[in-house]
Parts: structure tokens; sequence; C-alpha cells
């Protein structure tokens, strides 16, 4: 290689290292402009912008999946939360309906359960002024002597009743709470559970060993196999 044929090379190389664009030619002689470098801010906002939604495109939410930690939050922090989070809107009337069920029958338990313990405190005592244990009275009824004892037992075990329920109820709305965190992390992660339509059987031969006898012949037996693919 001749000493300008050196300098040329030389030269080109120098002007790739040097130049952040350089025009590339086709086979027909004419000059295309190549693209300009891309520098670490370009390549930051090439990155950034295809991160983004564009805006007047909708999202395609047959890909959406939910996260099972951020459900999770949301039900801790607010019941029915994650489920409206999982767009399972559904399962609303159900959180709630447990949780209106659950403070109904704790007010009412607790109506009932002050109502006779007054009433027991009432037959208790000597006092003729206390008698609000009449308002459970049939009509024509009359406490005596004679079955008083017997009445201080009945108000005494509806009062115990009732106070058993009315903590019954609490805790059934504990349980209702605690369902609808756990079924909001379980339908999350189920989300990406893949479930394919193509279920199919599959039966052949296959030769079965119940392992009782060393031989072989006598421990293995000739049936069916079945494999049901999903």
């Amino acid at each position: 290689m001749s000493f300008a044929k050196k300098i040329l090379s030389l030269t080109a190389v120098i002007g790739c290292l040097t130049i952040p664009s350089i025009a590339s030619a086709q086979t027909d002689g004419t000059i295309i402009p190549a693209k300009k470098a891309l520098t670490p801010k370009d390549t930051l906002l090439l990155i950034s912008s295809d991160s983004i939604t564009p805006k007047g495109v909708k999202r395609d939410w047959s890909t959406w999946r939910p996260s099972p930690k951020r459900a999770l939050w949301l039900s801790l922090v607010l019941p029915g939360a994650g489920q409206i989070y999982n767009r399972k809107y559904w399962k609303l009337p159900i959180v709630y309906g447990g949780f209106v069920g659950c403070i109904y029958a704790l007010q009412w338990n607790n109506m009932m359960y002050k109502d006779y313990s007054q009433a027991y405190m009432d037959i208790m005592d000597d006092d003729p002024n206390t008698q609000s244990y009449n308002q459970f009275l049939h009509l024509g009824s009359k406490i005596d002597d004679s079955n008083k004892a017997y009445y201080q037992k009945v108000f005494k075990s509806r009062k115990d009743r009732y106070r058993r329920w009315r903590d019954m109820s609490v805790f059934a709305m504990i349980g209702v709470y605690a369902l609808s965190v756990i079924d909001a992390y379980v339908d999350a992660s189920l989300s990406e559970f893949d479930i394919s339509k193509d279920l199919s059987l599959k039966i052949e031969p296959a030769v079965l060993n119940n392992k009782e006898s060393r031989n072989p012949l006598n421990s293995s037996a000739i049936g069916l196999q079945c494999s049901l693919n999903f």
C-alpha cells in the first residue's frame, strides 16, 4: 500500500470518530444523510416517551394485571378497595352486605343484652319500684314468689345469650374484613394464572407396578393410563 493510500485511510478513520453523523452512498451514487448519533440525553427521552401512553390512545385492559401487594394494602386500608382495584365490582355488595349485616346484629344483640341485664338486676333486688322486667312478660302474666326463681333463671340465661351473640357479631365482622383482604390478594395473584382452553384427555396403555414382590412378572400388571392436559 502506498503512502498516499495510508494517509487517506487514516483520515477516514479519524473522521468517523469525530464527525457525529456520516453520509452513506447508495450504488447509484446518490447520497443519503445518515441519522444523527444519539446522545445519552436523547436515549433517555426516547425511553421515557415509549413508556408513556400517548394521549388519545386507550389502554388495552385485556393485558392489564393487578399487583397482589397493592391489592392487599388497599384492602387493609379500606375494605372493598382491593376488589375495586381488581375490577371485580360485583363483589362489593357481598363485602359491604356482610359488614352491614354484622353491624345490625351487633347493635340488636347489644340492645337486647342491656334490656335483659336491667331486667335481671331489677328482679334480683327487693325494690318494688324497679320492675323493668314486666315488659318481657306475656299478657296477663305476673311475677310472684312462686315463679320468681324461674324468671330469674330465664332473664340470666337470656342476658348471657345476647352477650355471647354480641361478641360473636364482633368476631364475624373481623372475619368479613379478613376475608375481603384475602380475596383481594388471591384474586390479584390468580390474574396471572394462565388457563388454556385446550383441555385434552389422553388414554394409553401402561405397565402398573404394585411393588409387592421382587419379581417384576408377579408385581406388574397391564392397565390403562389417563392423562389430562390443561
